[in-house]
């Protein structure tokens, strides 16, 4: 039977939804205030609400009988989507409080202090005047981050007291609610991992790991501009992350559906969950993890969203070795073409999309939302994938003049 899909949001990285849906038989209406949005033209249906007003997506739900309710790559809306799903009785990862608790990162650092998790220090600031009178005494180096921003927007590293005033004028920028917050830097073992998860009825059967590489020449070297599968953390590391992904959602008593993971392993040996929001993942995390092991979270997530039988969800098992490049500009500036290195076997290119055409204006690549496209490759041995992963170069170049 024919369901109703509510999708919050119009970006490209929603299309894989909005065509898992369709073939699933389903309909969809997206959401947001921006109605020439990429997205809107491949739904069913757009509805013109703001993601953050939650009394205005209501309202869009109730109005087309929506039977579930979804923020894939849309951290803004996450909230918003709880607040209709509780509202409506409609399925989700969990109650309004429990996605209150993973999408602050002020109350999320606290839940894991309280909770007995791994944490770095942190502190929240509402206003410029509180964050300087505690310049002196903050553990450096430390990160700036807006609570509330995702895709790395408005994220800085401080290693001392007279940095501190322009990163924090930054982050309280991109804050809807206009804190942000500060905590001490983890120096990471090996790479940082950002994929993403999945629960079924509350329990973490599908958790995957990537390597994220940054580029230091970029406008924002904290903003991820390629991850390779499977990633480079020890075994043992990764048990012990899964373990407290769970006992997390044991506490928070989630449901079933997908999560953005971000989590490290610092030189201390400890595990740490940076972020787990409960939405897919941007930079097509969710399909590169589909193409490098089948195990396809898109559909699980909508077939959770919709209260449907949820199937093949399992922890991956890879097939050969895989590498997405965020196809970007360092500089802005207008966009000619993409050009593949030399080096590059053209058999290891599995897919390509780009995003814009020649002759647009394209923006130095500070958040995922500057990407211009990827890349994704597969590798038959860890060898060919660990090269191309250390390289100085990128295997596509992105020319503009």
């Amino acid at each position: 039977m024919s369901k109703t899909l509510l999708l919050l949001g119009g970006s490209r990285y929603v299309e894989p939804v909005i065509k898992s849906a369709h073939e699933l038989g389903h309909r969809v209406v997206t959401c947001d205030y921006l109605p020439n949005n990429y997205a809107h033209s491949l739904a069913d249906e757009y509805r013109y609400a703001s993601i953050v007003d939650k009394e205005a997506v209501l309202a869009v739900a109730r109005a087309i009988e929506a039977d579930g309710i979804m923020s894939f790559a849309a951290d803004p809306g996450v909230a918003t989507a709880a607040y209709v799903a509780e509202r409506l009785d409609l399925p989700f990862q969990g109650s309004c409080e429990a996605v209150r608790v993973l999408q602050n990162k002020d109350a999320f650092r606290s839940f894991l202090r309280e909770n007995g998790f791994n944490c770095p220090q942190a502190y929240s600031f509402k206003n410029i005047e509180e964050v300087m009178k505690a310049s002196l005494d903050l553990p450096y180096p430390v990160v700036v981050k807006p609570t509330d921003s995702a895709g790395s927007k408005g994220v800085s590293r401080v290693d001392g007291p007279e940095e501190l005033r322009q990163a924090a004028e930054n982050a309280f920028i991109f804050s809807l609610s206009g804190t942000c917050i500060i905590e001490g830097f983890i120096e990471k073992e090996g790479h940082s991992s950002d994929s993403d998860g999945f629960t079924v009825n509350g329990s973490f059967e599908c958790v995957s790991f990537t390597d994220q590489l940054f580029d230091e020449g970029s406008e924002n070297p904290y903003a991820p501009m390629a991850y390779t599968m499977p990633c480079s953390m020890p075994i043992e590391a990764q048990a012990g992350i899964i373990s407290e992904l769970q006992r997390l959602s044991d506490i928070l008593g989630l449901q079933s559906g997908i999560y953005n993971i971000e989590t490290r392993v610092g030189t201390n040996g400890k595990g740490y969950l940076m972020e787990v929001s409960p939405r897919g993942g941007g930079n097509r995390l969710a399909e590169m993890l589909r193409l490098a092991s089948q195990v396809d979270l898109v559909r699980a997530s909508i077939c959770a969203a919709l209260g449907m039988r949820i199937e093949n969800v399992e922890m991956p098992r890879y097939d050969g070795f895989w590498y997405q490049q965020m196809l970007y500009c360092r500089t802005s500036g207008t966009f000619l073409k993409v050009k593949a290195s030399q080096e590059l076997d053209p058999s290891c290119i599995k897919e390509i999309q780009l995003w814009v055409e020649p002759g647009d204006d394209v923006h130095a690549f500070e958040s995922a939302n500057h990407a211009i496209g990827s890349a994704f490759l597969r590798f038959d041995t860890k060898e060919q994938l660990t090269e191309y992963a250390e390289r100085g170069d990128l295997p596509f170049d992105v020319l503009i003049r």
